[in-house]
């Protein structure tokens, strides 16, 4: 109890996050401007694409969360493709005292904060070991992606909600 006699406010339980393991699920790099024989001094632009995933796991606490990237450089003097990466990178976590309400924009905003540093380190090794310079990708606003994401849901429920009520 308080000084003047009502019961001090409860605070709620710290957050708890733990990185269980992190590993490369599948990846792919294509060097096609090697397998054309092109010659030169290309000008890529890159386009990053990012989709996130996550999963309860059996265990207690425990959620898989996946990061897939699809990553491809076209030269900007005539649109040929130079490389294709396509990278799914997880990470196993346990999270507790978490709300429930607040448990998926967690694992889908935080968790892969925590995954990126290393992504951006395969991403960099993987292009510069392909026979590019090594691209070191630029933050990735996960609240954006997330918020695009449940845009992109809410859509497609409407959407299937009015072919369902003119079908009727």
């Amino acid at each position: 109890m308080a000084e003047n006699g009502t019961e001090a406010p409860v605070q709620p339980e710290p957050v708890k996050m733990q990185v269980l393991a992190q590993y490369i699920r599948d990846m792919s790099f294509e060097n096609v401007l090697a397998q054309k024989g092109a010659q030169g001094a290309p000008q890529p632009d890159v386009k990053v694409n990012v989709n996130l995933d996550a999963k309860k796991r059996s265990a207690e606490n425990q959620y898989e969360v996946l990061t897939k990237f699809n990553i491809s450089a076209v030269n900007k003097e005539g649109g040929d493709q130079l490389f294709l990466l396509e990278l799914e990178y997880a990470g196993i976590f346990h999270v507790e005292n978490v709300p429930e309400d607040q448990l998926h924009p967690y694992l889908l905003i935080e968790c892969p904060r925590m995954l990126f540093p290393y992504i951006r380190r395969i991403v960099g090794d993987v292009t510069r070991d392909g026979g590019f310079p090594p691209l070191n990708l630029e933050n990735i606003d996960f609240v954006a992606i997330y918020r695009q994401n449940l845009a992109l849901r809410a859509a497609a429920a409407q959407k299937a909600q009015a072919e369902e009520t003119t079908a009727n």
